[in-house]
């Protein structure tokens, strides 16, 4: 049985930091012990719309959090309106 979990918010700032250093996700991913796949997914949930000085999209650890946050805000059971 797999092990699932979050990632935190210091997850997400040492992929800021290894991503802005030129950090493959292939490396990030194994450093933090997930999946590529789940990397990729933070990168896009991260994507400040900018390019950083390695020409790539840029992250942002904390925009990330934000977009977490809010979609945590989405989930659940909707209350039906009459």
């Amino acid at each position: 049985m797999r092990n699932y979990r979050y990632l935190t918010f210091g997850d997400r700032e040492k992929i800021e930091t290894e991503y802005a250093a030129g950090g493959r996700p292939a490396d990030i991913a194994i450093d933090l012990g997930v999946h590529v796949a789940t990397i990729y997914k933070e990168l896009k949930r991260g994507d400040t719309g900018q390019l950083d000085k390695n020409m790539r999209r840029e992250y942002s650890a904390e925009l990330a959090q934000r977009r977490l946050i809010e979609s945590f805000k989405c989930r659940g059971r909707k209350s039906p309106t009459i």
